[in-house]
């Protein structure tokens, strides 16, 4: 663009200078005049760009730089269970004690439904609330009841009150006590604690 714009004004230049009659030098004078305004406006934007590469953005902090992290979540979420994750638990009955919820803030994040203790089977909806501020996105994930080896059941990145967070199919587990917790994850990346909710998963039949 710039070359382009200075091969204008040469050749307007050019033109002005052969213009034998007043009519022909004054087309080739506003010629000039627009092809020197063009050829000026681009290499002030050239200059600008070139010192705000070479000197002010490498002197700024790093912190300017920070961005909200890439997600690969889905914006909504599927509540499936991958086939790996599902029998990741098969054959390993949890202890029979549920302990209370941990780590959950009303209004903030939290799990509704199902209930600490709460008996499940089949698929369910999971009924909560993600609502912080610099909202990310959210997960929830299930571990057998004692472990801390857990698996990501799915995500969302909308922001919920006291509605449904997606569904769980639970037919996958073997019947028994687990952990159901909500991790919500602020724009900046950082998790806030979890909401952990004991659930007591009952075969079909």
């Amino acid at each position: 663009m710039t070359m382009f714009s200075f091969r204008w004004l040469w050749r307007s230049w050019a033109e002005w200078q052969k213009a034998v009659y007043k009519l022909e030098k004054e087309f080739s004078s506003r010629r000039i005049g627009q092809a020197a305004a063009i050829s000026t406006l681009l290499v002030i934007l050239f200059c600008f760009e070139f010192s705000m590469t070479s000197f002010i953005i490498p002197g700024l902090p790093a912190e300017v730089f920070l961005t909200t992290p890439t997600l690969d979540f889905i914006s909504t979420p599927t509540g499936t269970l991958s086939a790996e994750m599902m029998t990741q638990y098969a054959g390993q009955p949890p202890p029979a004690s549920l302990p209370g919820t941990a780590g959950c803030v009303p209004g903030q994040v939290n799990l509704t439904s199902p209930a600490a203790g709460e008996e499940i089977k089949g698929t369910i909806d999971l009924i909560g609330t993600v609502n912080i501020q610099n909202f990310g996105f959210y997960k929830y994930e299930v571990a057998p009841a004692g472990s801390d080896t857990w698996a990501t059941i799915s995500a969302g990145r909308s922001v919920v009150s006291d509605a449904s967070l997606g569904r769980w199919d639970t037919t996958a587990l073997t019947p028994g006590d687990y952990q159901l917790r909500l991790v919500v994850t602020d724009n900046a990346g950082v998790a806030l604690p979890a909401c952990i909710v004991p659930v007591r998963v009952m075969p079909l039949q």
